[in-house]
Formats: C-alpha cells, sequence, structure tokens
C-alpha cells in the first residue's frame, strides 16, 4: 500500500513537472501573451473595456487566419457592440424585443476584423485579420486591441465579476491561458501629455505556449551542405511520410492545385512544409560565410511576418547578413550564440507559397574566432533553428559533410 502511495506521489510530481517545464522555452524564458482588459466607463447595466493583446514572444508570431479569443461569463452578461473586433456567432437573442446584442453567448468567441472595415469600426492597433508580430521582429506591430460594451454586469469595481476560462486559438495551437487576475489600473497619457487618466478596473490574463500541446509532428527541416558540393538532406519522414493521398507533385510552372479537398504539400521525402537550408559557401582564414534559404511547400499557405532562430557558437561574430534583418537573442547575459533573422518589411518579409518565389534567403559572413572555431564535422553548422517558433527537425551529427580540407587566405 505504501509503494502504491508513494508512485501515486511520483507519478503527480512527474506530472506537474511536466506540465511546468512544456510551456517554458530556454531561449525565450519571458514568451508570453499578455491579455489586459481595461474598464474605462461604466454603463447603466454594465461597462466599456479597451481588450489589448500583447505579443511579449520574441520569436513566435500569430500568423493568419489569425487568434480567436475565448472566454466564459461568470454570470449572464451580453455584448452589446463591440469596435475593432467581432463575435463569431451571435447567440440566441430571441428574449431580446428591442436592443438586440451583438452576442448573447455565454462562452463568446472573438476575432479581430480585417484591415480594409469602415473607420467608425476600428480603433487604435485593431484590424489586422488577427495577425500579430513577435516582439522581436516588430514591436508595434506586435499588438492588438478591440473595444467591447458589457451588458447585465456589474457596474461597479465591486460588483464586476471577472470571465473565466480564458481560451487563445492560433494557427498550429499550443496555448493555454491562466485566470483572470484583477491588478493595479492603467494609467493613460493625453496625446498633449499634459493629463493622465485611469482606467476605472482592470485585469489581467497570461497565455503560454506549449509545443507539446501545438502540432503532434513537426512543421520544418534542416538541410545542409559545403562549398564543395557535399549535401546532408533533410531527414526521411522528418514531417510525416509520403503516400498518395498527403501531397501533390510538383506541379508545371509552380501552379497551385485548384481542387480544395486535394493535399496541399508538395511530395518530398521529408515532408515539411518548410525546409531551412544551411549552405556553407567559403572558408577563409579569417572569415567563413553561409546561406541561409527558407523554401515553402505548401502550396495554399505564405507564411507572413516570419521569423527564424538559429543557435550556433559563432554568432557572436556576425560581421554581415546581406538580405535578412538580423539581432541577437541573448537570454542569458554570459552567452550569445543564438540570432533571431527575419523578413525586411516590403521586400521578403513573405515566404510565399510553394512554387518559383516560394523562397527567400541571405548571406551571411562570420568572423573566425580562435578560442572556439573548430570547423571540423558539423561544426559549422547550427545546434537548433526554429522557423516562427517551431523546432526543426535536425540531421544527426554523424551525416554532417565533413570540412573540405583547402582554406583560402583571405
Amino acid at each position: 500500500m505504501e509503494s502504491k502511495i508513494l508512485w501515486s506521489s511520483y507519478s503527480l510530481m512527474f506530472l506537474v513537472f511536466c506540465s511546468g517545464a512544456a510551456a517554458y522555452d530556454a531561449l525565450d524564458p519571458n514568451g508570453n501573451i499578455t491579455i489586459k482588459w481595461d474598464v474605462i466607463s461604466w454603463t447603466p447595466d454594465g461597462y466599456v473595456a479597451v481588450v489589448t493583446m500583447n505579443n511579449f514572444q520574441m520569436y513566435r508570431p500569430i500568423t493568419s487566419p489569425g487568434w480567436t479569443l475565448g472566454w466564459t461569463w461568470a454570470k449572464n452578461e451580453v455584448i452589446w457592440s463591440m469596435v475593432g473586433a467581432q463575435a463569431i456567432d451571435q447567440g440566441d437573442c430571441s428574449k431580446f424585443r428591442s436592443n438586440i446584442p451583438h452576442s448573447s453567448k455565454r462562452n463568446p468567441a472573438i476575432v479581430d476584423l480585417l484591415p480594409n472595415v469602415p473607420y467608425n469600426q476600428q480603433i487604435a492597433n485593431c484590424c489586422k485579420g488577427g495577425v500579430l508580430a513577435s516582439m522581436g521582429n516588430d514591436p508595434s506591430a506586435a499588438l492588438s486591441a478591440f473595444q467591447v460594451s458589457v451588458g447585465s454586469a456589474g457596474n461597479t469595481d465591486r460588483t464586476v465579476k471577472l470571465p473565466k476560462n480564458f481560451t487563445l486559438i492560433a494557427p498550429g495551437g499550443g496555448y493555454t491561458c491562466g485566470p483572470a487576475k484583477i491588478i493595479r489600473p492603467t494609467l493613460f497619457i493625453t496625446p498633449d501629455r499634459r493629463r493622465i487618466t485611469r482606467a476605472m478596473m482592470t485585469w489581467r490574463v497570461i497565455c503560454t505556449y506549449s509545443q507539446f500541446l501545438a502540432s503532434p509532428k513537426p512543421t520544418c527541416c534542416l538541410s545542409s551542405s559545403f562549398h564543395n558540393g557535399s549535401i546532408t538532406p533533410c531527414p526521411s519522414c522528418s514531417c510525416g511520410c509520403q503516400n498518395s493521398s498527403n501531397c501533390v507533385m510538383k506541379t508545371p510552372h509552380g501552379n497551385v492545385p485548384k481542387k480544395v479537398n486535394k493535399p496541399v504539400l508538395r511530395c518530398t521525402k521529408h515532408m515539411c512544409p518548410i525546409n531551412v537550408h544551411w549552405h556553407v559557401k567559403s572558408n577563409y582564414k579569417k572569415y567563413w560565410s553561409a546561406k541561409i534559404t527558407i523554401t515553402n511547400f505548401n502550396y495554399r499557405f505564405n507564411h507572413t511576418q516570419w521569423t527564424l532562430v538559429v543557435q550556433h557558437p559563432n554568432l557572436n561574430n556576425a560581421t554581415k547578413v546581406s538580405s535578412f534583418a538580423y539581432k541577437s537573442l541573448m537570454p542569458y547575459t554570459a552567452i550569445n550564440d543564438t540570432a533571431l533573422f527575419y523578413g525586411r518589411k516590403s521586400y521578403n518579409d513573405v515566404v510565399m507559397q510553394a512554387g518559383a518565389k516560394g523562397n527567400v534567403h541571405s548571406d551571411l559572413t562570420l568572423e573566425k574566432d580562435g578560442k572556439t572555431i573548430a570547423l571540423k564535422k558539423g561544426w559549422a553548422f547550427p545546434r537548433r533553428v526554429y522557423f516562427n517558433g517551431n523546432p526543426c527537425v535536425m540531421p544527426s551529427p554523424e551525416s554532417y559533410p565533413y570540412l573540405p580540407n583547402f582554406a583560402g587566405t583571405r
């Protein structure tokens, strides 16, 4: 009996540990999506609140078709109106005779409006189609907001009941939201910066990402090559194995298959929607260079405001990046071996669908560090690679090509 109790205790500790670790990202330990509700005014039967969503994740964006935010009302609240977003389902409003609410659902699901909606339906930072950039890519685009008028609710800070059971749905899934917690009311500064106002009441919800809860299989893989022609492809079946029902052969001229019910992935040995290729171009006495190519094998989906995270010990001496934007990620101050790459706005910030234009690339030049440089087998290639925050399947160390014997003198 004692052994059973001991085993149950260990099992519980293991589950708690795993659930906490699943949401922890060693390269972005403070990354989360924070949702804040600011009650800006009271109404006869409720309140008006501005809801803001901040993506504090350094390299994980929310891509098209965007986020869906849900919750459960604590009582019998209704949404009278919304600006900058809308509820997917109005619900049963048959008991309302004159003033029909925007949504009477007890558990509404809210989506962002599209960018081209009329101005009278917009507020600041709304209407991006649910797309949120990562904080490391573009902080100004990592914010979304909407306004909601709530009725059949309390209209004082003592009678308002906080919504519960928050959910955040995004492409690929993986988000878990904690409970709403009341915090210090937000301060607002007028545009002329001469007056400060306060929210009547503020509460906050924090949502974290877990790769274990997201896609059950990988979505990208890494291949590599040296300038002497040695190529290490993505491992076979990295993201699934090819069969006649889950992919299509390369179409002539890169045309997209027209039938909606047909597979959208191009048939490959790795079957990954995204392939990151790391090609070591040159090796000189003081410098070496690599070319990074990101290729999309999905015929129906492009990647807007994409991010690529690469971990390599020599990235502390990156001297030139040709076409990608670049910044160093230092989750731990003493270690500088991780870089964030992303596209330049209106130039290469979109990885288009599979086809002739379905790739982006950049050259990277690094200065050799005499203390750590050792271009032996595998050293020139990344330790870890993430595309849009998802880890890529890496080749085994034994499969990396050997360094050519010749090195230039430049």
